[in-house]
């Protein structure tokens, strides 16, 4: 019988050492790209799928988290007192009432593994999602939606991958694809930051999984990799020893906002196109350039 993916891992518990001091007290994943923060536009992401049970897997310092997609009483008290009703009504809609949210507490940062192995008393005997925030995909339709598509049909492990230049091979889960159909690949095998010489091709995982139960087997017998972290890249290599596993080739513009610059082409290209403020921020921009 077909398994419903309906719950999605947000491994939400980093530091985020690269934004410091930003990051010093303010989780990364509430940095905002215009007016909506990097977990937001996750979490939409995950909406979009179908996924009506979210689970963030958290760490100290990230209660704003929570607090977001909680009810705010006194901001919406405050806004309907103002008749400021669009405003209340964006607060209100950060998160649709039939989604459920979980937090669960990382104890230590012992890598992704680690993240999502706390998830697993949760997930139990079903499929899931994992989405990191960092990475910011613009999709249409959004790419766990086209991920999850590629599950209903096949029913097994689903990466969201990227071709990638071969110096960058060492920052990334490299797979070796075979070829199936447009822009899907059945995984032969996966390396995780392998030298570019060693790496088996130019395809790299890149922040979306779709994964079965039958993870949390080999998550738990793994033992710690490079700096004493659970490697999730390490436990799906021993996973399609056994189990198909696939490489999808999304359609979309992925921002890896896990880095300055990143983050900085995200702003750009979001701001270009919001709904309130795209066109004087487009022509700000070109205000910019005549002048440098």
């Amino acid at each position: 019988m077909k398994k419903r993916l309906t719950k999605a891992v947000f491994p939400v518990a980093g530091m985020g050492s690269r934004f410091l001091p930003a990051t010093k007290a303010s989780p990364k994943e509430m940095m905002p790209i215009v007016d909506k923060p990097l977990i937001q536009y996750a979490v939409e992401e995950a909406v979009a799928a179908g996924i009506t049970h979210m689970i963030f897997i958290t760490g100290r310092n990230k209660r704003a988290i929570e607090d977001h997609f909680d009810k705010a009483y006194e901001v919406e008290s405050e806004l309907a007192a103002r008749g400021k009703f669009e405003l209340l009504q964006l607060v209100q809609g950060v998160l649709p009432k039939s989604v459920n949210c979980i937090y669960i507490r990382q104890p230590e940062p012992l890598g992704l593994g680690h993240a999502v192995l706390c998830a697993k008393p949760v997930i139990e005997n079903e499929p899931f999602a994992v989405l990191l925030a960092d990475d910011l995909i613009d999709g249409n339709p959004p790419v766990l939606r086209q991920m999850a598509e590629v599950y209903e049909r096949l029913q097994g492990t689903v990466l969201g991958v990227q071709e990638i230049e071969p110096e960058q091979t060492r920052q990334y889960g490299v797979v070796d694809p075979v070829p199936m159909e447009d822009r899907l690949d059945r995984i032969r095998a996966i390396v995780e930051k392998p030298d570019p010489r060693r790496a088996p091709s130019r395809i790299a995982v890149v922040g979306r999984y779709i994964l079965t139960p039958q993870i949390f087997v080999h998550l738990e017998q793994l033992t710690p990799g490079a700096g004493g972290e659970i490697q999730l890249t390490d436990a799906i290599a021993a996973l399609i020893k056994t189990d198909d596993a696939y490489a999808y080739r999304f359609k979309g513009t992925r921002y890896d906002c896990g880095s300055k610059l990143g983050y900085l082409a995200a702003t750009v290209a979001f701001g270009r196109k919001h709904p309130e403020v795209g066109k004087e921020f487009e022509a700000l921009l070109s205000a910019l350039m005549e002048r440098s």
